[in-house]
């Protein structure tokens, strides 16, 4: 599946979600591309190129967008009623260089509540070596923070 120019890879995920800006939207510019979204399992895929830094590997920051990409999008469809996450800490551990193709994001949540939720993302290369782990936790808030 390629992702649509015109829908970040979480309109794709959840179509009902509204997203301000959306010709702004950076999951877009790198390329992200969700491909599951299940409340116990969201999947992305983003190429290494165009996400390099200027010794040619996949940036760390690449890998910290595509982490809390699946990690948000995890957060909304764990949500209890109404409520929207929004991102209180991002961690990212570095294991290893990805030079070229895709890497692949997995999450799944560790621990939901009606307040806090946290989720773990494995990112691997495509001989499905471990690249990045990350954990987001994120607040439930009954309302999002205005722009």
């Amino acid at each position: 599946m390629s992702a649509d120019p015109a829908q970040s890879p979480e309109q794709k995920a959840v179509p009902d979600i509204e997203v301000a800006y959306p010709d702004e939207q950076l999951g877009v510019k790198m390329g992200i591309d969700i491909t599951r979204w299940d409340p116990d399992r969201v999947v992305a895929t983003m190429p290494v190129a165009g996400n390099r830094q200027p010794f040619g590997l996949l940036h760390g920051g690449a890998s910290a967008v595509l982490a809390e990409t699946v990690g948000s999008t995890a957060a909304y469809l764990n949500r209890v009623g109404e409520r929207r996450p929004v991102g209180l800490e991002l961690s990212c551990t570095h294991h290893r260089s990805a030079l070229s193709g895709l890497v692949t994001a997995v999450c799944t949540p560790a621990s939901v509540g009606k307040t806090v939720g946290t989720f773990e993302i494995v990112i691997s290369d495509d001989e499905g070596r471990r690249v990045c782990t990350a954990k987001l936790t994120c607040i439930y808030r009954d309302a999002t923070p205005q722009a």
